[in-house]
């Protein structure tokens, strides 16, 4: 039986990892600097909120026992991975499309609307279909619930302080790109950063599809 440990000194254990989990790059910088980059910090932070919708999703699953079903079935598991692959190459290729035609990413009026609706749509998608949260879940949360401590609440408290800690780096991501676009709005450069882009997400998505669990 584990000593029982304050959840205080838990939660300072936790936030190392935490922290590294949020400033490794991965799919979701690849969201948020396309999203800056094509929409400006605005449509950045739609796709940030959507991104955390999903984390926060992904550790109510595991509360509830459905993240450790997704882990430990070998179709659930795969069928995810399948789906988030498409997912990302899908989206990538839309990007470098759209950077070689130079257009916004949600044609149409209000552009800003439709541009966020996507943003939110492309962020909790690639979010819910990541089966590595599930895994992350189940593996790594477990170990930071103090002995006899309710789990939803310090599920949900690790769940919020990752969301914490993704605001606060995506979105000076996100400044720094939505600057950068001003400067470089409508050049050859900024569509060559956004076909960059959908390049990255095509490279996470073949990776995401052929690596092992």
């Amino acid at each position: 039986m584990r000593a029982a440990v304050p959840f205080g000194v838990v939660l300072l254990t936790f936030l190392p990892i935490a922290l590294l989990l949020t400033i490794t790059p991965g799919v979701g910088t690849a969201l948020v600097v396309r999203s800056a980059a094509t929409g400006g910090r605005r449509r950045a932070l739609v796709t940030i909120a959507a991104n955390e919708v999903g984390v926060v999703t992904w550790g109510l699953l595991s509360v509830l026992g459905i993240s450790a079903l997704v882990a430990a079935s070998e179709v659930a598991f795969a069928t995810l991975k399948v789906v988030g692959a498409v997912a990302l190459v899908w989206l990538g290729v839309q990007t470098i499309a759209r950077a070689r035609r130079g257009e916004d990413p949600a044609p149409g009026r209000p552009a800003d609307d439709r541009g966020h609706r996507f943003a939110f749509r492309d962020g909790l998608l690639t979010s819910l279909t990541n089966p590595k949260l599930a895994v992350f879940f189940v593996a790594l949360f477990p170990q930071f619930v103090p002995a006899g401590a309710p789990v939803l609440p310090s599920t949900l408290l690790m769940a919020t302080t990752i969301v914490v800690l993704d605001f606060a780096w995506y979105s000076s991501l996100a400044l720094v790109v939505a600057r950068a676009k001003r400067a470089y709005d409508r050049s050859r450069l900024a569509r060559r950063i956004e076909a960059l882009t959908g390049v990255v997400l095509v490279g996470l998505g073949i990776r995401v599809a052929l690596e092992p669990r």
